[in-house]
C-alpha cells in the first residue's frame, strides 16, 4: 500500500504536471453491487453526480493528508483518493479501444504491466489524461466540498503528520504512549495516532532505532523513543527524495518506479545479513496480520 512518501510523490507530480489544467471529461469502469448507495465512484449512481461535480473545473492544486491524495478544484470541490493496495495516478496521453484505456505510447513507462489496469481517467484541457491504475480495485474515490474538509469522516480522525512543522518529539511520545501496552509496529501504523506510516516504513524506522517490532511502547527507553522520532522524519523524507518505494505496484505520475526499495535495511530482506554488520540475520514475523522484518541481534525487545 502506498505510504506517506509514495502519496507525497504523487501529489508533487500532480502539482508539477496538471495544476492549472481543467477536467473536460471523467470516465470509470469501477462498478460494484457491494457499493450500491455508497458515496464513492464504485457506485454508478454516485459517479454520475461525481462527474457533474468535477467536469469543467480547473485543478488548482493537490495536497496530502495522511495516505490520502486531495485534488482541489476551482469550483469549490475536492477529489479525495485513497490509493489502497495497488492504486497510482499517471499523467500522459491515452487512447480508448476495446472498452479500455491504454497509453498512446505503450513502449514507454506508462506501458509497464503494473500501469495497465486503468479504472478511472480524467481527460484534461491539454488533451492529455490523468489516469488511475488499480490492479486490485481497492481504491476509494469521492468528492466533497472543500470548505467541509473538517467534516469528512476519512480525514477527521487522522493523527498528526510526522513531517509537519508542529510534529515535536513531545507530541510523538504522547501519541505512542496512548497504546503503551500495544506492539510498537502496530502502534506506528495506527493512522489515528500518527498518519502516513505503514508496513515498509515502520520496519525501517524500528530497525534504525534498534527496537524490536513487538516491544511495548511503555517499556521502550526514552533514548530509543527519541531515535524513533528522529528516524521517522529522516526515513520518510528519504522515501520522498528517492521517489517512493516500488517494491510492489507503486509507480509515480510518469509510470516510473521509485527507488527507495533499493535502500531497505530490513523490509523484505529476510535471511540476509543485517546491514549494521552486527552478526544478525534479518527475520520475518507476522504481527497482527502484518509482516514485520527485523534484526534480532540489535533490535531489542522491550516488554
Amino acid at each position: 500500500m502506498p505510504e506517506l512518501p509514495e502519496v507525497q510523490t504523487t501529489v508533487n507530480g500532480i502539482n508539477d504536471e496538471v495544476k492549472g489544467l481543467s477536467i473536460t471529461d471523467a470516465w470509470t469502469d469501477y462498478k460494484s453491487l457491494f457499493h450500491a448507495n455508497k458515496q464513492n465512484i464504485k457506485n454508478p449512481e454516485y459517479f454520475s453526480q461525481f462527474k457533474k461535480d468535477v467536469v469543467k473545473a480547473k485543478i488548482t492544486g493537490a495536497s496530502r493528508k495522511g495516505k490520502n491524495v486531495l485534488i482541489h478544484l476551482s469550483n469549490g470541490n475536492t477529489i479525495l483518493t485513497h490509493m489502497k493496495m495497488t492504486g497510482h495516478f499517471m499523467y500522459g496521453k491515452y487512447v480508448f479501444a476495446k472498452k479500455k484505456w491504454t497509453p498512446a505510447d505503450p513502449t514507454g513507462p506508462l506501458g509497464d504491466p503494473y500501469n495497465r489496469h486503468i479504472h478511472l481517467l480524467f481527460t484534461l484541457s491539454d488533451k492529455n489524461h490523468l489516469a488511475f491504475a488499480d490492479l486490485r480495485k481497492f481504491a476509494k474515490v469521492f468528492v466533497f466540498k472543500t470548505k467541509d474538509e473538517h467534516e469528512v469522516l476519512d480525514l477527521m480522525h487522522l493523527g498528526p503528520d510526522p513531517l509537519s512543522k508542529n510534529f515535536s518529539y513531545e507530541l510523538f511520545k504522547e501519541k505512542i504512549l496512548k497504546r503503551s501496552n500495544g506492539r510498537i509496529k502496530q502502534v506506528l501504523m495506527d493512522q489515528t495516532l500518527i498518519s502516513g506510516i505503514g508496513n515498509i516504513y515502520s520496519d525501517e524506522i524500528l530497525w534504525s532505532a534498534s527496537v524490536h517490532p513487538e516491544s511495548k511502547p511503555g517499556k521502550i527507553p526514552a533514548t530509543n523513543l527519541k531515535k524513533m522520532y528522529e528516524a521517522s522524519k529522516e526515513i520518510l523524507k528519504k522515501g520522498i527524495n528517492f521517489g517512493g518505494d516500488s517494491d510492489s505496484d507503486y509507480r509515480n505520475i510518469y509510470g516510473e518506479k521509485g527507488k527507495f526499495q533499493s535502500k531497505h535495511n530490513a523490509y523484505r530482506r529476510t535471511g540476509e545479513k543485517c546491514p549494521k554488520h552486527d552478526g544478525g540475520i534479518i527475520e520475518r514475523k507476522m504481527i497482527a496480520g502484518r509482516s514485520g522484518h527485523f534484526c534480532p541481534k540489535h533490535q531489542k525487545l522491550y516488554k
